[in-house]
């Protein structure tokens, strides 16, 4: 069953932006290549942590929205999971709620 998603995954501060651009690539085409289609990405840069994990007290941000089918999730999340350079994740199926909130919050971002 096909549905819509959200991921965000928080990178180790530690990567150049080649490093970083390298990681996104690979889960980009991770998704691409399983049958799902990229909706929109956005790079939130590096940012803060709420609290230090691995010792890190920031970390690069960057999320993908996406349409793919139900099992893609599983193998995206061990690919994460594998990766050193990736601290933390969260993927979500959006309901038409948060589908219709990501499209507004991207046409307010597009008329700045």
């Amino acid at each position: 069953m096909i549905k819509q998603y959200e991921t965000v995954f928080i990178a180790t501060p530690v990567l150049s932006e080649a490093q970083m651009k390298e990681a996104v690539a690979k889960y980009t085409g991770f998704i691409k290549d399983n049958g799902g289609e990229i909706v929109y990405e956005e790079d939130w840069g590096l940012r803060q942590l709420a609290y230090p994990i691995q010792k890190k007290t920031s970390g690069f941000y960057y999320l993908i929205e996406f349409k793919a089918d139900t099992q893609l999730i599983a193998s995206l999340e061990t690919q994460y999971r594998r990766d050193e350079r990736i601290i933390r994740f969260l993927t979500f199926a959006m309901d038409k709620h948060a589908v219709a909130y990501a499209e507004k919050r991207r046409a307010n971002k597009q008329a700045k």
